[in-house]
């Protein structure tokens, strides 16, 4: 069968929140070309770890490898109004044929407003029932459209709801994009956060393989 590979992954751009470039070497005068980048841990497609939000004091370099593959269902969260709360009632089928071990991908469409001003201020959001019953069906990742799997105007959810899933051992893939191109209503999903020593989290390049 031909499985067909989908890009998740925002293209680090200059001028990003948390990006900027800066030329390094020269293929004229010193024989190549590299730049240096600076990059916020959370720029673009990126990762948490649990010390993120101190969880835990689990860094991005200690997360083992297997817990970046995952089977995941796509549930159709439409953001048709601003700041919407996600909950248990908006994932439809999949609430039922979710197994332990298996991630979610919220098709929100949110990704559109990258470059909008409401991008951070008005994204839809995990509330904390959602994320409690997340962690309780062993859900091994969440992938979202939005910069933050919670609400980023009010600190004391956004904490809480981070702290949920991470504390309940739940990998989080934050800021992707051409969720829309997934025809199938299950992908593997492949996340590989940069090894950084001590990372709060770190950029990610993240694939789906439709089967």
């Amino acid at each position: 069968t031909m499985s067909r590979i989908i890009d998740l992954t925002v293209t680090l751009k200059e001028g990003m929140r948390g990006v900027a470039f800066e030329a390094f070497k020269v293929l004229e005068k010193d024989g190549w070309n590299a730049r240096m980048l600076h990059l916020y841990s959370h720029a673009g497609t990126h990762m948490d770890a649990p010390l993120h939000f101190g969880v835990n004091d689990t860094t991005i370099d200690r997360i083992p490898p297997d817990r970046f593959i995952a089977d995941a269902w796509v549930v159709d969260a439409p953001a048709v109004t601003d700041s919407m709360m996600i909950g248990i009632e908006h994932l439809g089928d999949v609430k039922d044929n979710l197994n332990a071990g298996e991630g979610l991908l919220f098709r929100t469409g949110w990704h559109r407003f990258i470059d909008a001003g409401n991008y951070r201020t008005a994204l839809p959001w995990i509330g904390r029932g959602l994320a409690s019953w997340c962690v309780e069906k062993k859900v091994k990742l969440i992938g979202v459209e939005p910069p933050s799997v919670a609400i980023l105007t009010d600190r004391e959810e956004l904490q809480a709801v981070h702290r949920i899933l991470l504390g309940g051992d739940v990998v989080l893939v934050e800021g992707l994009c051409n969720l829309e191109q997934i025809k199938r209503p299950k992908v593997k999903l492949i996340a590989l956060p940069l090894k950084i020593e001590g990372g709060d989290g770190a950029p990610a390049r993240v694939i789906a393989i439709e089967e």
